[in-house]
Parts: C-alpha cells; sequence; structure tokens
C-alpha cells in the first residue's frame, strides 16, 4: 500500500533531509517506477521503485545510523555536489564508511560545528523550523556595534524579506574602537540568519562561527576534522528538540484556547417562530 511520502522515504533512507528532498522533487530529479513524482505523492516501500538522477535507491538490508560532527572551514560549500567544482563539505568526510548528510548548513564564508547522519528522522527533528535547537555562535562585527543595536538585536529584527526574527540572546564578548565580539544564539534557521540580521541593523560580519547546537559544542575540533557524535550527545539533541516540540504544541494550544475565550461561546440554538 502506498502509505509513505516519497520526501519521507527518501530521508529514511539517508538520501538527504526531508526539505532537501522536496527540493529534488521539485527539480524533477526524483522518480517512482520511471515517473517524475511531486511533492506529496506517496510511495509503497515494500513495492514501488524510487530513483534519484537515474541511480536506484535501495534500501540497505540493515540500517546502521551514523552521527557525526565536522568542523566546517571557510571556503566549503555546505552541499552534497557543486555544479561549478568549487570545494563542499563531503569532501571533509569522505572517509565516513556511509553516505550521510549534512544536517542544516553554514554558508561557505562561515566555520564551525556541523553535523551530519544518514538518520533522516534525526536531521528532520533538529532541522524543522518550530524545534528550535539553539546555536550558538561567535559573531565578528564591524563598525563597534552600539548598545541600540545590540538591543536590536536581542529583541528581534526584520530582514530584507519582510520576516521578524525571533528574540536572541546577545553577549559582547570583545568591544573595540573598529569592531565588536559578539555571542549570539538562536533558535531559528533562516537562510544566512545572523549575517542578514547584522546588516539589518547596520553591522557587516566578518566572522561567523558557529560554537554549538543545542547541548553539543565544538570542542577543541579542528578545522577540517570530524568525530563522531557519542551516544550521550545523541540522546541530548533528540531531547533538547523534542522538548522544544512539546513547548510550540503548549503555546499552540493556549493561543487557540486564547482565541476561543475572546470569542466566547458559540451559539448553536436558532429561534423558531410559531
Amino acid at each position: 500500500m502506498r502509505d509513505t511520502r516519497i520526501q519521507k522515504a527518501l530521508s529514511e533512507l539517508g538520501i538527504c533531509s526531508r526539505r532537501a528532498a522536496e527540493d529534488l522533487i521539485r527539480q524533477g530529479r526524483v522518480k517512482l517506477n520511471g515517473r517524475p513524482v511531486q511533492v506529496g505523492d506517496k510511495m509503497d516501500m515494500a513495492k514501488d521503485l524510487l530513483s534519484v538522477d537515474g541511480r536506484t535507491i535501495r534500501p540497505p538490508k540493515k540500517q546502521e545510523f551514523i552521527y557525526e560532527m565536522l568542523h566546517k572551514p571557510r571556503g566549503y560549500l555546505t552541499t552534497m555536489s557543486d555544479e561549478r567544482g568549487r570545494k563542499t563539505v563531503m569532501e571533509l568526510v569522505a572517509d565516513i564508511p556511509a553516505r550521510v548528510f549534512p544536517v542544516g548548513r553554514l554558508d561557505r564564508d562561515s566555520e564551525g560545528l556541523l553535523l551530519f547522519t544518514n538518520d533522516g528522522s534525526f536531521a528532520n527533528l533538529l532541522t524543522h523550523p518550530s524545534h528550535g535547537v539553539a546555536k550558538l555562535y561567535r559573531v565578528t562585527v564591524r563598525p563597534r556595534a552600539s548598545e541600540e543595536q545590540i538591543a536590536q538585536l536581542a529583541a528581534g529584527v526584520v530582514l530584507d524579506d519582510g520576516e521578524k526574527t525571533q528574540p536572541a540572546g546577545v553577549r559582547v564578548l570583545v568591544d573595540e574602537p573598529e569592531r565588536t565580539v559578539l555571542e549570539m544564539s538562536i533558535q531559528e534557521g533562516k537562510n544566512r540568519q545572523i549575517r542578514r540580521m547584522c546588516e539589518a541593523v547596520g553591522l557587516t560580519v566578518i566572522r561567523l562561527k558557529r560554537n554549538a547546537e543545542g547541548p553539543v559544542k565544538l570542542g577543541m575540533l579542528q578545522p577540517g576534522q570530524h568525530r563522531p557524535l557519542t551516544k550521550q550527545e545523541v540522546a541530548a539533541l533528540r531531547a533538547s528538540a523534542s522538548k522544544a516540540v512539546r513547548r510550540e504544541r503548549t503555546q499552540t494550544a493556549q493561543q487557540r484556547a486564547e482565541q476561543a475565550r475572546q470569542r466566547g461561546p458559540l451559539r448553536s440554538e436558532r429561534r423558531t417562530d410559531r
């Protein structure tokens, strides 16, 4: 029975995250039994034949999940491949004995902690917009940041697309006449968010490094090196994301209850003249 969405199947098979799978589908690179599919189409994991870029995707006999962390250096793209031949993070994890993909992204000029896995459910849990796993960055900006600019970043700013960011944790680490080094913590994952937040208040990011994601810290891992996550780190990441899910559900329920209270009791009775 066709009961599994194709983007979920690609994620569970360790090809990419669900969000990346949706992009592959929209680009026409995914086929089911030889025919192009649409986002939302379903498949039978036991019977249907799935392919990406003409390559048949076969479920492994026994799935062994891998969870890895990389210290991404500057100059590498966070992508599986690049048609222009630029360096990608996949070159740095080529020695991992399984096909893995990055969880989230860091732009080319950014560095720091980047997670990899072949567990699609784990990747989706961490990257889903509503799950809010906090990420900690060391951000060097020019010119010197004023108290007003720091307060704006902390309160949330309107980005170039008109969307306002959530409140952020902001702390000054170094304050010099020509630059400021900030520690920033955000729970969202918008494209180039830290850079765009700083641009919105008149600051230019000259260096950006992610030092932690949830409870997992980069530590002393050197640029270009990677290591497996411990079982405790994987469990802590799951717990952090799950806690955010529960918090989101509670907030949604409270908002609906408040909306219902403001509307007042429903009047289902209808008068009938006799």
